[in-house]
């Protein structure tokens, strides 16, 4: 089977082609076409002047997302498109160039949750993680997954394929803003995560002279539930104090961002870790995973793992490769064809006039 997914939620414009077969779920061609140095003058994505480059880019990244799969639109067995959460500008340019190429060349169409893609790309087989065969057996069922991206923080329990139950998610700012907030507060510039993370690893050769601790917000509360703000906050009143000792102090030379960083990204790990652990222990999962944009974090994906295999021996981890952690088309494909799969064949018959009907839907809720 071959799928043809196209994402447009935020500020990259993304289409890709995968293939599935008994093998696994393969990615053909994974174009990616980034705003990030457009928005960065403005400290975050504006929503319009997203929507505007996602005009402009379509076509072009479909295009070389087709040369690069060496495909044809006739070879194509299925549209998915990223129907939400996300910018509703940003949204309605993906949905509704899905639904012209879904009416033009005749092909069934399926609508996908955001999140639910960042989920399915750890299904898509590649170097590093990816699961080989993508019937993902029962047995590795329940699957307990943490989800940390920009927009959402989460722990989602599910007992099989697109079943899904979340038993913890932030009470205000997820992870990923949180990362770009304080980077922000830093003068780093946009995106933060990269760039925090990159600070964070300095630490080891150039320590400074200047103690940080920042909490670890709700690590010791009894629900699963995540807060980033006050953390936020937390370096901000940290580095307006730093400051009136030294006006300067934010200054690369005196190491003081290394350390912010480093206590930061460790603070949001700790929590981030604490939190998965607690829900493990209560829901026995037999895999756990790790989805979203921050999945990228080599420290979080390295200390994860270390604490599942210290304090859960018989849990699998799984993660994606850090290509498909990013906002891509592949895991809109990836969910697609799972969603494919579990439909019958009235309902296969129906989604081919889904372009009557699709909408983008900024606020869609995962179900």
């Amino acid at each position: 089977m071959i799928i043809l997914g196209i994402e447009t939620s935020c500020d990259e414009t993304a289409a890709s082609i995968i293939s599935a077969d008994k093998t696994g779920l393969k990615a053909l061609s994974n174009t990616v076409s980034s705003q990030v140095k457009l928005h960065s003058k403005w400290g975050g994505v504006v929503p319009n002047l997203a929507a505007r480059e996602h005009l402009k880019n379509i076509i072009p990244v479909l295009k070389t997302a087709f040369a690069e799969a060496g495909k044809k639109p006739r070879e194509i067995d299925l549209i998915a498109v990223t129907q939400g959460p996300g910018l509703i500008p940003a949204l309605l340019i993906g949905a509704d160039a899905a639904r012209i190429l879904s009416y033009v060349w005749k092909k069934p169409l399926l609508g996908i949750h955001h999140i639910e893609g960042h989920i399915y790309a750890n299904f898509i087989f590649d170097k590093i993680g990816g699961i080989s065969n993508f019937e993902f057996r029962i047995s590795n069922f329940p699957i307990l997954c943490l989800v940390v991206s920009g927009g959402h923080t989460q722990l989602i329990l599910m007992k099989n394929h697109l079943n899904y139950e979340i038993v913890g998610q932030t009470l205000d700012d997820a992870a990923g803003e949180a990362f770009d907030k304080v980077a922000r507060i830093l003068g780093l510039g946009y995106p933060g995560g990269p760039i925090v993370a990159q600070m964070a690893t300095k630490i080891k050769n150039h320590k400074s002279k200047i103690k940080i601790n920042l909490p670890r917000p709700m690590i010791n509360s009894n629900n699963l539930n995540f807060s980033f703000s006050g953390l936020k906050t937390a370096v901000l009143y940290k580095v307006k104090e730093l400051q009136k000792i030294n006006k300067d102090i934010l200054n690369t030379k005196y190491q003081i961002l290394n350390t912010i960083c480093h206590e930061f990204q460790q603070a949001v790990i700790d929590v981030l870790i604490s939190k998965t652990i607690k829900a493990a222990k209560k829901y026995n999962p037999k895999t756990i995973m790790l989805a979203g944009g921050v999945s990228a974090n080599q420290e979080l994906r390295k200390q994860l793992g270390k604490s599942i295999k210290s304090n859960l021996q018989n849990t699998k981890y799984q993660i994606p490769d850090t290509r498909y952690s990013i906002d891509n088309a592949a895991m809109i494909a990836a969910a697609g064809y799972f969603r494919w799969q579990n439909m019958s064949p009235a309902q296969r018959k129906k989604s081919f006039n889904n372009w009557k009907i699709l909408q983008a839907d900024a606020n869609l809720k995962l179900h």
